[in-house]
């Protein structure tokens, strides 16, 4: 298992409260669970701004044609690569 580091953290009574909420409902087993699962989608979130940032570029460049059958068998030849080759998460 990879090794843990303690982080304190200072929160309002009004944030400390709602994650106590969180993991009352039973969505998180504790507050720690629901912190790294905060930072989990601000990690994700900033991976697709990201993409998305790179794909306007490409769009806003003027360097674009049509797409043809060719181009998407391309793209899912390559798609099926990379997947092939990555290795499975356990769940």
């Amino acid at each position: 298992m990879p090794k843990r580091a303690t982080m304190n953290i200072s929160l309002p009574p009004a944030a400390r409260e709602w994650i106590a909420d969180r993991v009352s409902e039973g969505h998180y087993a504790s507050a720690s669970e629901y912190v790294r699962e905060l930072v989990r989608q601000d990690r994700e979130q900033r991976a697709r701004d990201s993409v998305d940032a790179k794909l306007l570029e490409a769009l806003d460049s003027g360097d674009s044609r049509e797409m043809t059958a060719a181009d998407f068998a391309r793209i899912r030849a390559e798609v099926r690569r990379r997947a092939e080759s990555k290795p499975r998460r356990r769940r």
